[in-house]
């Protein structure tokens, strides 16, 4: 009776956490590779005590090749070991990873569950549509604020191109009028004849020269 006491009604302690189970695989394996290098310089040694012995003691020298092999045996059986728990050691790590991974994405879907709890897609349409409504209604004020209604009804096209004839034909009148009012006949030069000018010359010697008779006989 106390046996299965024992066995189902004692309370299994808790399981370590994944970083915990992966530190301890960690110091496990230090322990491991530390009783490696130990029995690699033992192999080393006793290889060297059978060199040593060889022939001239033979039972010593073969004592030498057992302890090898024996050390040689545990030191293969540590290499699986150190194996096994790395392979472990990495599942467990990968595990750790997955499981923050998986946090993580719990906590954005929790997020993205509060942002949309209050979110509608029936809302979230209708209130597109208002936008879109305001966006028009926008458009056409704009648009009525930009036409020009003050200057009245739109100008004939017609009517323009009349007018800038007329105005076309007024240029052109009054073009041709001011040729005919400024047309006047060659101007004549205003000279003195060749004669008029050499008697002018010749008078104006004569005086000169009276001048200075006048002038001699006033020295004297």
């Amino acid at each position: 009776m106390s046996f299965f006491s024992n066995l189902f009604g004692k309370k299994q302690p808790p399981a370590p956490t994944t970083s915990e189970a992966i530190q301890k695989l960690r110091q496990v394996e230090e322990m491991l590779e530390k009783k490696q290098v130990f029995l690699e310089t033992k192999i080393s040694q006793e290889l060297a005590t059978a060199k040593k012995y060889g022939s001239k003691n033979k039972r010593a020298a073969i004592q030498a090749l057992k302890k090898k092999k024996r050390y040689e045996k545990q030191l293969e059986q540590i290499d699986g070991t150190l194996s096994t728990i790395e392979m472990q050691r990495s599942a467990l790590e990968n595990a750790s990873t997955n499981a923050a991974v998986l946090k993580a994405l719990k906590e954005a879907a929790d997020a993205q569950k509060a942002a949309h709890m209050n979110m509608d897609v029936d809302q979230v349409h209708d209130m597109m549509d208002d936008i879109a409504e305001q966006q028009d209604v926008a458009r056409e004020i704009s648009d009525a604020i930009s036409n020009p209604i003050a200057f009245g009804h739109e100008v004939d096209d017609d009517e323009l191109e009349k007018e800038l004839a007329e105005l076309e034909q007024e240029a052109l009148d009054e073009e041709l009028l001011g040729v005919d009012s400024t047309a006047e006949l060659p101007n004549i030069p205003v000279t003195d004849p060749p004669s008029s000018v050499d008697k002018k010359s010749k008078a104006k010697i004569s005086e000169d020269d009276a001048d200075l008779k006048e002038l001699e006989m006033w020295a004297t």
